[in-house]
């Protein structure tokens, strides 16, 4: 799932190698933290989040087949 993030995130920004995905599995829980330069950010999120919204929906579906819940959280 890191992997996936990162390259959503990397086609959707100016400056790809500024693009981060940090993970921390906890029980069943994994949480992923994404880092984009300042810059990007808006990128990341789109307008009223809907963009931010589209990579949760996105992971949410592969989660839901492996068992797993996710949070995604754009730093």
């Amino acid at each position: 799932m890191k992997e996936l993030v990162e390259i959503m995130a990397k086609s959707l920004v100016n400056n790809p190698s500024a693009v981060v995905v940090e993970e921390e599995t906890t029980g069943t829980t994994t949480v992923l933290r994404l880092h984009v330069a300042p810059e990007d950010m808006g990128k990341v999120i789109g307008k009223q989040g809907r963009i931010a919204k589209a990579i949760r929906v996105v992971l949410k579906a592969v989660a839901t087949r492996e068992n797993v819940k996710v949070v995604v959280e754009i730093v």
